[in-house]
């Protein structure tokens, strides 16, 4: 059995690496004692879920247009609430599929399409518009995405943690974006940090006392 020299704990399982203190084990792996429990989800209320999601996250763009300009240059509000649309999904899907590196996923995602973005309004003359819009809907399209996630398919204590930690950094960036003048209109980074707030109490709430603890676990408290 493979032993922490630090911790002076035993682990089970194909660990290599201490699960408290991250340092190197010793010794032997044995078998985990505890069957690996799969993921549970039904994809026709996955399918549902999202559908509902898009219809409804498309209707509040047509009410977007009371308060945005039909006028407003480069990409707009409009068109990039459907990227927001195709994001939710291509974060839903994934997990679904690949239900692995879900995380490291979205970061390229955002990171990647919100560059592409900042290098086309770069290009057209900066107008502001991809910090302004793009990369707000995309932080909360995956925001939602992570949501749905959660809620339709059983997730292990762990991935709560990460994606909570995730729905943080996806919620601080368009703020961090607002809060050095970089945007020109408010009110999207605004409710992509509400959004990440409400988000993060979801992901607690839901299994708060495992989280809690493996929290406490990892933070050694």
């Amino acid at each position: 059995m493979r032993r922490c020299p630090d911790c002076t704990v035993d682990v089970e399982g194909g660990w290599t690496r201490c699960p408290l203190c991250g340092s190197a084990l010793e010794g032997r792996s044995v078998p985990s004692p505890y069957p690996a429990v799969p993921l549970r989800f039904t994809r026709r209320r996955v399918l549902r879920v999202l559908a509902l999601t898009s219809l409804a996250v498309i209707a509040l763009s047509f009410l977007a247009q009371l308060l945005f300009r039909p006028d407003q240059q480069g990409i707009g509000a409009l068109r990039t609430v459907w990227l927001g649309v195709v994001a939710t999904w291509l974060v839903v899907l994934v997990a679904i599929v690949k239900r692995r590196n879900l995380a490291k996923f979205i970061v390229y995602l955002v990171a990647l399409a919100g560059g592409v973005c900042v290098y086309w309004d770069y290009l057209t003359g900066w107008d502001a518009w991809s910090l302004t819009y793009v990369v707000p809907i995309l932080c909360a399209a995956s925001i939602v995405g992570l949501v749905i996630t959660v809620r339709v398919v059983r997730m292990q204590v762990g991935d709560h943690v990460v994606y909570s930690g995730l729905t943080v950094l996806l919620g601080l960036t368009p703020l961090v974006f607002l809060a050095l003048g970089w945007v020109g209109t408010v009110i999207p980074s605004a409710i992509c940090g509400g959004l990440s707030a409400a988000a993060i109490v979801l992901l607690l709430t839901v299994r708060g006392g495992a989280v809690r603890h493996e929290l406490a676990k990892r933070l050694h408290l």
